[in-house]
């Protein structure tokens, strides 16, 4: 052992411990081994932890037993083992050992070293819990939260958060405050979770920091506050948190009651996208495929594109299939572009939804199909997208995929107008002289009717990529 720098009294310990440690006394081994595995007043050494702990718990010491499964689990002194570990968490607990008990129902939680059972996961917290342990107390609560070995049962569930939370559980009080929040077995409050969220916020838990700043950021239980929702957006973003991260880009980037940094902004958005956060990475595409914070870069806005649509982001979908179809920092590619349509037209993308009708009434990229051009132009028309809606109006008017039908080209062609299409306004004039006076009536009976059923639905044009 090294002890040149260790004080007298450390080593007069460390001594008299190693002097009954070797003559079989187990408390003495338990100490000794914690001395080493925590490096409090020795170096610290995991292999000397495991021998003495090991020879301690051999004894029946369930201190030892409990921290010996600690090593076997976390592989430290010995080679990592989840039976082995498990087997003296067991030990332990069954001498009523209120950590042991925990760390065994951990086991049973996750399946390791025995085989998943929540039942008895829950049954093994239960016992730590009624010994006053506030994190057993919480992932008891957790079990009655999601109803893992019992029912659902939100009021179990907040009484057990609440007696952890009282004594200074972090993650406790941040379940606590998600209750409230969501209105789980209670009239929610932002008012009430805020006040959790604070304690486990200050307690450094960057989960209750994120959302302790959103609250500040949208006024939730609390007055608006947009430098103190920076403040905490940033402490849980320092510590990794992705959506924090996220959510500081989107507050830079536009200025939201703070000075717009687009800078500060796509250093979050970065952080927050390697960690695989969709939104961020597509608002970072964005930014570097408009220049916003940082020279224009389309290699790199398809490469964040590319990651975001992978991952489902309709927007990003879109945009790479406009980056296909346009060849733009791509060769030109029509098959690819529809199928990047597709996947965000199956997502609800009206501008996807229109772009997929063009291809298949043009044969880009796929067959030549009128009937799927006006599926997709109608699924487009019917959420007000003014140019789906002059497509599918001059799909009436041509016969092409649909039995012709000038009233209804006329109807389409009129909501067009109204959305905003300047060709639609045009054109509608044109259709308009081939119906008679009765036809005209009932093409804007039908356009009143459908302006009635989307009364919530607001006209959009065309979108660029």
């Amino acid at each position: 052992m090294n002890h040149q720098n260790i004080s007298r009294e450390n080593y007069q310990t460390y001594v008299w411990f190693r002097k009954a440690a070797e003559l079989g006394d187990a408390y003495a081994q338990f100490n000794l081994g914690l001395m080493y595995k925590k490096g409090e007043g020795i170096e610290r050494d995991y292999a000397a932890a495991f021998k003495w702990l090991r020879q301690a718990a051999q004894q029946g010491l369930a201190f030892a037993q409990n921290h010996l499964g600690a090593l076997y689990y976390n592989g430290r002194g010995v080679e990592k083992s989840d039976p082995e570990a498990a087997y003296w968490f067991r030990h332990a607990a069954d001498q009523g050992d209120a950590s042991a008990q925990q760390n065994l129902g951990q086991m049973y939680r996750k399946g390791r070293g025995v085989e998943q059972n929540y039942d008895m996961a829950l049954a093994w917290f239960y016992r730590a819990a009624e010994q006053s342990v506030a994190s057993a107390q919480n992932l008891l609560a957790e079990c009655y939260l999601y109803g893992h070995g019992a029912t659902v049962n939100y009021p179990l569930a907040m009484a057990w958060f609440r007696k952890a939370a009282v004594q200074g559980d972090s993650q406790a009080q941040l379940n606590l405050g998600l209750m409230y929040k969501r209105g789980l077995g209670v009239e929610a409050s932002d008012a009430q979770a805020l006040c959790w969220f604070r304690q486990a916020a200050a307690q450094g838990d960057p989960m209750a920091q994120r959302h302790l700043g959103v609250a500040y950021a949208d006024g939730l239980g609390v007055r608006a506050d947009p430098l103190r929702a920076v403040a905490w957006l940033q402490r849980a973003g320092d510590q990794g948190d992705r959506e924090a991260q996220f959510h500081l880009g989107v507050i830079l980037s536009s200025g939201q009651g703070v000075d717009q940094d687009e800078a500060r902004a796509l250093g979050w958005y970065l952080r927050s996208a390697k960690q695989g956060h969709m939104l961020a990475q597509y608002n970072l595409g964005s930014m570097y495929a408009n220049g916003r914070g940082v020279g224009r870069d389309e290699q790199r806005a398809l490469e964040w594109y590319r990651r975001a649509a992978d991952q489902g982001a309709a927007n990003a979908q879109f945009n790479l299939g406009v980056a296909c179809a346009n060849g733009h920092g791509v060769p030109r590619d029509d098959a690819r572009a529809a199928q990047w349509y597709k996947l965000a037209a199956e997502q609800g993308d009206a501008s996807a939804q229109n772009n997929l009708g063009v291809m298949y009434a043009n044969g880009q990229g796929v067959p030549r199909d009128d009937a799927l051009a006006v599926y997709w132009y109608g699924k487009a028309a019917e959420q007000g997208h003014a140019l789906a809606q002059y497509n599918l109006g001059g799909m009436y008017d041509s016969g092409r995929g649909v039995p012709r039908d000038t009233v209804r080209s006329y109807m389409w062609m009129l909501l067009a107008a109204e959305g905003g299409d300047e060709t639609a306004s045009a054109s509608k004039s044109i259709v308009a002289r081939r119906l008679s006076p009765t036809e005209i009536g009932s093409a804007l009976d039908l356009t009143r009717q459908w302006q009635v059923s989307h009364a919530g639905i607001a006209p959009t044009g065309p979108r660029a990529g």
